[in-house]
């Protein structure tokens, strides 16, 4: 479960995001960052409970985008290149914000989800002593199976190389890749749709859409 925190993010994740997202070769030439609206969002958990996992899907005019992102209280050694920038968190201070698709702990989780069927988890905050869910708006799924192996990710961020295009990025390393869906509304590659483990989601007006696809080297979990 994720924990969330009634607190105040300067500058808003909108912002910074808007900020970054317009020199990616996935953003719509011409259109404008400012008028990036949020769609939905889902959540892995890091099981260490250090680095949040959130996946926002925003919209800019007639295209819906993915954009997956870790939260760290330090940088990630060897992540430069992935840094989108910093937010101050009233609660929980300066928060170091990532593309995760350049962040082993997002890798290995959204790895971990598409082998063994998982989804995204439950979020809640805490009021009065109690704990109070919050209903989530976007639900994603993997197509593995419980007892399935788990794909090796490396842990260190410099094993891992990322290249984007206009309707995907792929994070590659020895032995495995895995590609997030950049462009939620154009039709997947075929090796992106062949890839063995997958991850789908539904919200809002989209349903069973292809998000995330692993193409692993594979070990015992």
């Amino acid at each position: 479960m994720a924990l969330l925190h009634r607190a105040q993010l300067t500058p808003s994740k909108l912002e910074l995001v808007g900020g970054w997202i317009a020199d990616q070769p996935f953003w719509q030439a011409g259109a404008d960052p400012a008028t990036l609206e949020r769609v939905a969002s889902f959540r892995f958990d890091d099981p260490a409970g250090e680095v949040g996992i959130e996946t926002l899907i925003v919209r800019a005019g007639d295209t819906t985008l993915q954009v997956p992102l870790t939260y760290r209280a330090a940088p990630l050694p060897g992540g430069e290149a992935s840094l989108i920038g910093t937010m101050e968190h009233s609660v929980l201070g300066t928060r170091y914000a990532y593309d995760a698709i350049g962040d082993p702990v997002y890798l290995a989780e959204a790895a971990r989800v598409a082998a063994t069927g998982g989804a995204e988890v439950e979020q809640y905050y805490e009021q009065d002593g109690e704990r109070r869910i919050k209903p989530g708006d976007a639900h994603v799924r993997g197509n593995g199976h419980q007892d399935a192996a788990v794909p090796a990710v490396p842990v260190d961020a410099v094993a891992i190389t990322v290249d984007s295009d206009p309707f995907a990025s792929v994070a590659r390393w020895s032995g495995g890749s895995l590609a997030v869906s950049r462009d939620l509304g154009a039709a997947p590659s075929e090796e992106f749709s062949a890839a063995p483990l997958r991850i789908v989601g539904d919200w809002a007006d989209m349903h069973d859409v292809l998000v995330i696809a692993v193409s692993p080297d594979t070990r015992a979990a």
